[in-house]
Formats: C-alpha cells, structure tokens, sequence
C-alpha cells in the first residue's frame, strides 16, 4: 500500500491516469465530476489488458497449450484478486458477468425462477436503480410475486421503519443497493442484513457505488448476494462479478447454456461444471477480467479507508459550496447528516433543465451527469423529471469544485437572463 497523506491523495494519483495528462488537456484542463457514471482508467489497467492481448492472447480453460495456459492462469487470478477484494470465503464464489445489471439478473432468473412461487414477496426500495428494478419487476411477473417497495425518508434516506415493517414471513429476497447513485445515502446493509435473515429472507446488495470508496467485507455484511462493475471500479467496460454464499450458488441452476458451463453433453442431457464456471456460459471478456483485476490491486494499492477519509473531506466541501447558490435544491442527506455517504451531489435549480446547465458546464470542459440517472421511480416521488449530478472520486481536488461551482453559478445567471 502507498504510504498516504490525505492532502496530497489526488496529486499522488492523477499522475496515474492519462486523461488527466493528456497534452490536448494542458491549456484547457479537464474537470470530470462524473465518476459515479464511469470512472477514469489507470494506466496500470491499460497496460494489462494491452499485455494479455499483445503477448497471451488466447482462448481460456480449453486448450493444452502454453498461451492457453498464460491466459487461464491471468483470467483465474483476477477472480482471486476479486474475491479478496471483498473478503469472500473462496474463488468459487465470484462469477464474472458482463456487468451488475446481468449480475443481478442471473440471481433472478436462476435463484429467482428456481425458489420463488406465487404469493412470495420481493422487497426493494424506491431509490434503486434500474438496474435492481427491471429484474424483480419481470420476476414478479413470471412467477405472479408481490414486488414491494421501501420508501424514504424526508432527508433523502431509506425509510427503515418502512422496511421493518413490510419484511414479513412471504418476503424472499430484499435487493438493495448500498449507495445510492442518485441519494449518495449509505444504507445501513449489516443492520438490514440482520433483520432480513430474521425474517428468513435473502437479501443482495448493489455495490457499484460502493465497492470503489470504501472497504467491503461480504463476511462482515453477512450478506447473501453483491453485484459489482468493473467501469465504477477503474477498469474496463464489459465486465462485472457476482458474489453469492458457495451454497446458494451450488443450489441455483445456470443462467445461461453452452460451452465453458457444461461437464459433459449428449444429445438428451447435459452435466454442469463446477462452481463457479457452470454460471459462465461461452468465452468470457478475458482481457476485461484482467483489467478488472490490475484496477482493484491498484485501489488497494493506495487503500480502501485512505480513500474514503479523502472523500468525505471533499464532499463536505462540495455541499458547504453548492450550498451558498441561491435557487439550489440538494436531492439526498447533507453530510452533517450522514457523513459517510457518497461522494456526489444531486441536485436541481429552480425552474432550469439539468440538460441544460451540464451542457453550458461541458463548454468550459466540464462534465457532470444530468436526466434522471436510471432512477424514474426516485425522480418521480420527488416530482421532478431530471437532476444534475456531480460525483467525485479520489483524483478530484478542490481546485476543480471550485472551478465547477464558479462555473455553474456562471451558468446559472446566463440561462436565467436568458430564459
């Protein structure tokens, strides 16, 4: 691990990534504020995926010869780095998926499909993303369940009181996300966790906007299922894990039929591989595994809790500056409310679009996220049909929140005059 000092976390680390250095960049800096969308790539990530496709590109687990070997040998450790990453019990828990929303769908179809039946209950709250909500909604449908939702309270965190309540002996599974994308609330997993298993229900845990700001401990949790995204995490697109308890995963069946996920065919029945190969149906994305694996040993590398301490930093100031424009209305608790919550603010500005205002920032080379983040639901309980979104990370400086609050401001004062 970088011997760090919060102050300089961002100066020790933009150096990493080539975005940040590119000589276009040099006369016009670049202010990227939408970490929580897609983060930035080292170059430690870039150069393992160029590796394995420049000197051991080859197909995995199926061929006898040494390039083969190189490869699978690449592909299996990024699964190791993986499963320490969040302190698994073994490899065999962690299924590489093409991101967190096929993560989550593989649950619903294979646990899904499998244990549930008419009447049963699935619980999930009205701040998910799309992502934890399409699945269940088509679940639901399929096996004629109760999908249920969880609300929030008035400071923009999950109502908990309403999650006790609705948790009752028909609910199977509540699916939640630990961050919110849109809130920034952290909900309280281990607390909820507990109270799930009380009640005989599973629960699966959303980390995308987790995973890469702070330490996760699935033991600790106690949790059934995560789905994770290597793109929030700095690594490539195309590539996400699921992490399931070794039992439940040895109980599901495949999600998906073909080669890599078979022990044995014929021309009336089929045999599974082991865990976890037997849910990683055809050729998987092995250069975007690798890269996934170089982008984890590099945020251990500068350290988990070195990151989240950095950040909570910058997003209390982030809210102590947007707080000062008149107009603004905050979506999601304050800091001083929920200090460890995301780093990001959503927000909206008195009868302006949020296209709008991302755009005039996009001129002066900054980029935040605006429409309505995959969250309708959320958008519509808040009345409201979009929000601009500013999301930092480890690399932003408050150099660069200054820039961006200056020239929102700025923004602002030209869409009224001129609207």
């Amino acid at each position: 691990m970088m011997t760090i000092n919060e102050k300089n976390l961002a100066k020790l680390t933009r150096k990493d990534f080539p975005l940040f250095s590119s000589e276009d960049l040099k006369n016009n800096p670049l202010v990227y504020l939408d970490h929580a969308a897609t983060s930035q790539k080292p170059k430690k990530v870039i150069e393992a995926i160029s590796h394995y496709y420049k000197y051991e590109n080859a197909n995995v687990h199926r061929g006898a010869h040494q390039l083969s070997a190189k490869a699978t040998e690449a592909f299996e450790k990024a699964r190791t780095i993986t499963s320490k990453f969040i302190n698994a019990s073994s490899e065999r828990e962690i299924v590489f998926t093409r991101n967190a929303t096929e993560a989550i769908n593989l649950v619903a179809h294979s646990w899904g499909d499998s244990e549930l039946k008419e009447g049963d209950e699935i619980l999930i709250s009205l701040m998910e993303h799309h992502s934890n909500i399409v699945p269940w909604q088509l679940l639901a449908e399929r096996k004629k369940c109760n999908l249920r939702y969880i609300g929030i309270t008035s400071s923009g965190q999950l109502d908990l009181e309403d999650a006790y309540s609705k948790l009752n002996e028909k609910t199977r599974i509540l699916s939640l996300q630990h961050i919110s994308n849109t809130l920034g609330c952290c909900n309280p997993i281990a607390e909820i966790t507990q109270k799930a298993h009380s009640a005989d229900a599973l629960i699966l845990v959303d980390a995308c906007q987790s995973l890469a700001h702070q330490p996760i401990d699935v033991k600790k949790l106690n949790i059934d299922f995560l789905a994770g995204s290597s793109h929030k995490l700095c690594g490539p697109t195309g590539c996400g894990f699921l992490w399931a308890k070794e039992n439940l995963l040895e109980k599901m069946p495949p999600f998906l039929g073909g080669g890599e996920m078979i022990q044995e065919v014929s021309l009336n029945k089929s045999s599974w591989a082991d865990l976890p190969h037997k849910f990683e149906a055809g050729t998987p994305a092995i250069g975007e595994a690798i890269g996934m694996g170089a982008a984890l040993t590099y945020l251990e590398s500068i350290g988990l809790n070195n990151i989240h301490a950095y950040e909570k930093k910058l997003t209390k100031y982030l809210f102590q500056q947007l707080e000062t424009i008149e107009g603004i209305n905050i979506i999601g608790p304050n800091p001083k409310i929920q200090s460890n919550r995301a780093p990001l603010a959503t927000f909206t500005i008195n009868k302006l679009h949020s296209n709008d205002i991302a755009s005039l920032l996009d001129t002066s080379n900054i980029c935040i996220r605006s429409g309505h983040h995959c969250c309708q639901p959320l958008h519509k309980h808040y009345g409201i049909s979009s929000s601009a979104r500013a999301s930092l990370s480890f690399t932003s400086t408050i150099d660069e929140i200054d820039t961006f609050v200056s020239q929102l401001i700025s923004s602002i004062n030209f869409l009224q005059e001129n609207s």
